[in-house]
């Protein structure tokens, strides 16, 4: 609630010291001026009730709270309201291509390989606030799951709802899925765009080589950073189905054509990863996300709310109270 009030000039604080010295000054004094007479009857005298003279060291208080309400004023506290803007100076395209194939339901990472993308690749777009995003899933052809957007609620809605399916051909179509990103980044007047292009397996379908989709992605200035899922060795993945639906699980021989997924990186001016488990799949995105920073205006309105005056006018009628009683109600006999 009070992590917006500041004070502007917090050295007048160190006037509270004299505080202490003046109460001290006025116990002093008071004690040297004070004399005692002694008498044997007070009937004579017209005096003043002893409640209002015990109560007189009130006026001094009075004077001690003006002074120290003055203190706070000159320390000028205040409220400040910040509101922030920012805006993008050099936004980036980036569409995600990935592989839906029946072995990314491998088990070689956790829960699954699919599964294990869809939870990095989430994070990877909510750190993303200021680049358009879009997804191109592939097998052994290619279709757009979600155009470039800004809209990062779709590409997070879109990306839940990838699963493998027996709707597209079965196969590794890495040179369409290639090719389908770069036609949704073709026409993009970013300053950078990006293809982050995911598989588990070898290019062994499709219509499109690898090798000339490479090629339209350097034509149309798109980097490629390409990413090989998959543990070194065998994985547990699908090698039936069974008559209930269910996939039946086998020990695998992992193949990734490395070679080629280096090639593509290599000639768009990108990077080959090797994601053989969960953190490493994580660390990968977190690299890219480092390699690929959006540049970012951002601009503070800072709203001053002066809270000084109220402790002035209080000064002010605490003072007026302390020299009205000091008039009348404690005014000194002759």
């Amino acid at each position: 609630m009070f992590a917006n009030f500041t004070f502007e000039n917090p050295e007048f604080f160190w006037l509270f010291l004299l505080l202490p010295l003046a109460a001290a000054w006025y116990i002093w004094k008071r004690n040297k001026q004070t004399a005692e007479l002694k008498i044997s009857s007070t009937k004579g005298f017209k005096v003043k009730s002893g409640l209002l003279s015990k109560l007189r060291p009130v006026l001094f208080v009075l004077r001690l709270l003006v002074l120290a309400l003055i203190i706070m004023a000159m320390a000028r506290p205040r409220t400040v309201d910040v509101s922030t803007q920012t805006s993008s100076t050099q936004g980036i395209d980036i569409v995600m291509a990935i592989d839906v194939s029946a072995s990314m339901l491998a088990r070689d990472l956790q829960p699954n390989r699919l599964d294990a993308l869809k939870a990095v690749a989430e994070e990877f777009v909510r750190d993303r606030p200021g680049d358009r995003i879009g997804l191109v899933v592939y097998a052994g052809e290619s279709f757009t799951k979600t155009p470039i957007t800004s809209d990062k609620s779709i590409v997070l809605d879109a990306l839940e709802d990838i699963e493998y399916n027996d709707v597209l051909e079965n196969g590794t179509a890495i040179g369409s899925g290639l090719a389908t990103a770069v036609n949704r980044l073709k026409d993009s007047e970013a300053e950078s765009k990006v293809i982050i292009l995911l598989t588990d397996g070898v290019n062994n379908s499709g219509f499109i080589d690898p090798n000339t989709a490479s090629e339209l992605a350097v034509e149309f200035g798109i980097k490629v950073y390409t990413i090989g899922v998959g543990s070194n060795g065998t994985a547990l993945s699908p090698v039936a189905i069974l008559p209930n639906g269910r996939f039946q699980f086998g020990n695998v021989q992992v193949e990734i054509d490395e070679d080629l997924l280096k090639e593509i990186a290599s000639s768009t001016g990108g990077k080959y990863f090797r994601a053989t488990d969960n953190e490493k799949l994580q660390e990968i995105y977190a690299e890219i996300d480092s390699l690929e920073k959006t540049e970012i205006e951002e601009f503070r309105y800072y709203n001053y709310d002066e809270k000084y005056r109220p402790l002035v006018l209080l000064a002010g009628g605490l003072l007026l109270l302390e020299v009205l009683l000091r008039l009348t109600l404690f005014r000194s006999f002759i």
